[in-house]
């Protein structure tokens, strides 16, 4: 078998996939239309599939002799942007587009499955396809599918995904063992006052002044109460008030977010989040309500599964190629997968600084370098092949 030739058959049709799934995507939950296209494709490949989680898809090859389960995995939703690209396949979805490459991912999984069905004979167990749903909507789809069995019948062994990445560029991946992404904690404050003119401040209680103080307030946790040399990041990112110039409004709403690698850690500052809201607005006489989330844990490779990663990217794309980026402190819900077996994750190289794909993720000016997916689809297939003996 010469996998690249093979690859190489069938990479426009996985360039076509990935630009459809980019024309036309779909919010968390809602992924209807691309979990239907995904059906029919593994369905025409000989693949049993499974609709689980609402909008999630899974598919299943059962080698020709018993074995372990190896699962891949890729998320299929999109987030509320509103595309700035001028391409032929720009999102046909208004406001909704495909800003972190989840389009990708799911097209190279499905080229993937494409390969490993030709070669099920010599399969010694089995692969599960997983086409997770909402992985941009806490609490996430992948917990979702493992409450609903994903990991079990047939039982799976090993978990392993990727994610494309435009910190670094096309041919080289980034691979690391231990923790390589945070957890990623939400919150949101309501400030209570008591609106009126803004002539007239001393008859009102200003929920901008409180809300404004909160901020000021929580930004001493991480540079007051947190070791610098712990990483930890608390950002507020929303605040929300008023209508007009000249009335002081009812509330204020504050939103933002908080990272860190240890959860014993994230506890703690929840604590400090509602405290800090709450006597704040009693100091000001207003009254606050914390919605604190916990979000996906951090994300913490298999030291030995990250090794056979590295490993296989020696063969496919050479060591000089192989990165350790660090741990992010982006949140990734694969995380939930590798709480309850072993497996790893890995970043793909994506970024082409010729042809302008240089934006990151989660820009309205975000793109990927296609010809990533060719060497995703090979690492993948790799993996499965080293875990099933071929």
């Amino acid at each position: 078998m010469n996998l690249k030739e093979e690859i190489q058959e069938i990479i426009k049709e996985v360039i076509e996939l990935r630009r459809d799934f980019h024309k036309y995507p779909e919010l968390g939950f809602q992924e209807y239309k691309t979990s239907d296209k995904i059906t029919e494709y593994l369905e025409n490949l000989g693949i049993d599939v499974k609709r689980m989680a609402k909008t999630g898809v899974v598919g299943v090859l059962k080698g020709k002799e018993n074995g372990k389960t190896i699962l891949l995995r890729a998320d299929i939703d999109a987030l509320p942007i509103q595309e700035l690209n001028n391409v032929p396949y720009k999102s046909q979805n208004d406001g909704v587009m495909h800003a972190c490459g989840h389009d990708g991912h799911t097209a190279i999984l499905l080229g993937t499955a494409k390969i490993l069905a030709k070669h099920k004979d010599e399969l010694k167990g089995n692969v599960k396809f997983v086409f997770q749903p909402a992985e941009e909507l806490p609490p996430g789809g992948a917990e979702l599918m493992i409450r609903e069995g994903v990991l079990e019948n047939p039982y799976v062994n090993k978990v392993y995904a990727l994610h494309l990445w435009n910190l670094i560029p096309t041919g080289k991946i980034s691979v690391r063992k231990g923790i390589f992404c945070a957890q990623a904690d939400a919150f949101t404050i309501k400030v209570k006052g008591k609106g009126g003119h803004g002539s007239a401040p001393n008859k009102t209680v200003d929920p901008i002044i409180i809300a404004t103080h909160m901020v000021q307030a929580l930004q001493a946790v991480p540079s007051r109460e947190i070791d610098p040399l712990t990483p930890f990041v608390l950002s507020v990112c929303k605040i929300q008030s008023g209508d007009t110039f000249n009335v002081i409004p009812e509330e204020a709403e504050i939103q933002g977010t908080v990272r860190s690698f240890d959860q014993d850690l994230a506890e703690k500052v929840s604590k400090r989040v509602k405290t800090i809201a709450q006597n704040i607005s009693e100091a000001f006489l207003g009254e606050a309500e914390v919605d604190y989330q916990f979000g996906y844990p951090p994300g913490e490779n298999d030291e030995k599964e990250a090794e056979l990663v590295k490993e296989i990217a020696k063969e496919v794309i050479g060591e000089e190629n192989i990165e350790d980026l660090g741990p992010s402190m982006g949140g990734e819900d694969f995380s939930y997968f590798l709480e309850k077996r072993p497996g790893a994750m890995f970043w793909l190289g994506s970024s082409n600084e010729e042809k302008g794909l240089i934006h990151p993720y989660h820009s309205a000016f975000f793109d990927f370098d296609e010809e990533s997916m060719a060497i995703g689809i090979e690492i993948f297939a790799k993996i499965v092949m080293k875990n099933l003996e071929i």
